[in-house]
């Protein structure tokens, strides 16, 4: 298989992960033009709470796990998250990019709700 091919498998097979669970990615303000196949993964600019900039996701295959790279709007890579199994890279991604310790008063604040209405 061709090198760019094999780039556009593995962006498809992390999309697949990430669309798992789609409201949480979604909260990241992700825009999806901004998704790009890149050596070895997938790339997004995000406008989290704690994070905003790109986010590279790149399969190590030596070890079957991922990284994650957390890269400011002037390019500077900001943090490296290593050895990030399958079944816990959304929640990793999650917790570097959106979740805060208020949260939940930052999403009522952010979008006028009370914190009544929500289950976060």
């Amino acid at each position: 298989m061709e090198n760019n091919d094999y780039n556009l498998e593995l962006a498809k097979y992390i999309w697949s992960i990430l669309k798992t669970q789609i409201t949480i990615f979604m909260s990241w303000g992700v825009n999806p033009e901004s998704m790009k196949v890149i050596e070895g993964g997938l790339e997004f600019h995000c406008q989290g709470f704690k994070h905003t900039g790109k986010v590279q996701i790149v399969l190590d295959e030596g070890k079957d796990l991922f990284e994650v790279h957390l890269i400011s709007e002037n390019g500077e890579k900001i943090k490296t998250i290593e050895d990030v199994f399958l079944d816990n890279l959304v929640s990793v991604i999650d917790e570097n990019i959106e979740k805060t310790e208020d949260y939940k008063e930052r999403i009522c604040r952010e979008y006028g709700i009370t914190e009544k209405s929500m289950s976060v």
